[in-house]
């Protein structure tokens, strides 16, 4: 089913590594929420193209994208929580917009169409755009990558697992031939591998930023060190002196 593609390697364990990350430094940094929340939004749409007013015998895309609901709004929680103010309220005002839209389109769908195929072809026409927007989601983070020539802020197994994901979807949709599933699931595949291009190509650079930004770090504390220490000479010279 289309909506096992939507949400599938974001129920994964590979998430975890970023927000450990972001729960230990206390901070944010330069991590995107836009990944967050374009699967946010791409799962409600999910969730309500299962419902059995909408598309009929459809447990599995509600079980599946309601878990990943789930899972996204705890990411977000914490994208909030270790953001500064004004990301904060970006942040807000985006997930308010995205409730907004997926309540207006449950209304339109449940009232304006009045059978489960019409309301199945809307939803499900309005979901291809919705897994579109979440693997198109990474762009920010690839031209972050390609400005800072870092790619600190692109988690690999999270481009690992959307190549992985769209490959074994538009394989499965290539079958069927389904194109609600072949349309974002081939493009998706396309993002995961220009994703993991740059990973390689921008391995190294990284590596070599660290490892400056590390010594930086050490060079720091040692002249700190130092400096304290000939303050503490001095005061004692200066203690003897009197």
């Amino acid at each position: 089913m289309s909506s096992l593609s939507s949400c599938s390697y974001h129920l994964c364990k590979f998430h975890l590594p970023t927000f450990i990350q972001i729960v230990k430094k206390g901070a944010v940094e330069q991590f995107s929420p836009v990944p967050y929340l374009a699967t946010f939004v791409n799962c409600g749409i999910w969730v309500l193209y299962g419902l059995p007013v909408v598309h009929p015998h459809s447990l599995l895309v509600i079980t599946i994208n309601g878990t990943g609901l789930l899972i996204e709004t705890v990411y977000l929680l914490l994208f909030l929580i270790y953001s500064n103010r004004k990301q904060r309220i970006k942040v807000l005002l985006i997930i308010f917009a995205e409730l907004v839209f997926l309540g207006v389109l449950t209304l339109l769908a449940l009232t304006v169409a009045h059978t489960t195929r019409i309301r199945s072809d809307i939803v499900g026409s309005i979901a291809i755009v919705g897994n579109i927007m979440m693997y198109a989601a990474p762009l920010s983070v690839m031209k972050l990558v390609i400005t800072t020539k870092s790619v600190e802020y692109m988690p690999f197994f999270l481009s690992l697992f959307s190549l992985l994901n769209g490959i074994s979807w538009t394989t499965y949709a290539l079958i069927r031939f389904d194109p609600y599933i072949v349309i974002p699931n081939g493009l998706g595949s396309l993002l995961g591998i220009a994703q993991l291009i740059l990973y390689a190509t921008f391995y190294k650079s990284t590596q070599r930023q660290l490892a400056e930004r590390k010594a930086n770090a050490e060079m720091g504390l040692t002249e700190m060190g130092q400096s304290m220490g000939l303050s503490k000479i001095s005061n004692v010279v200066h203690d003897e002196h009197i």
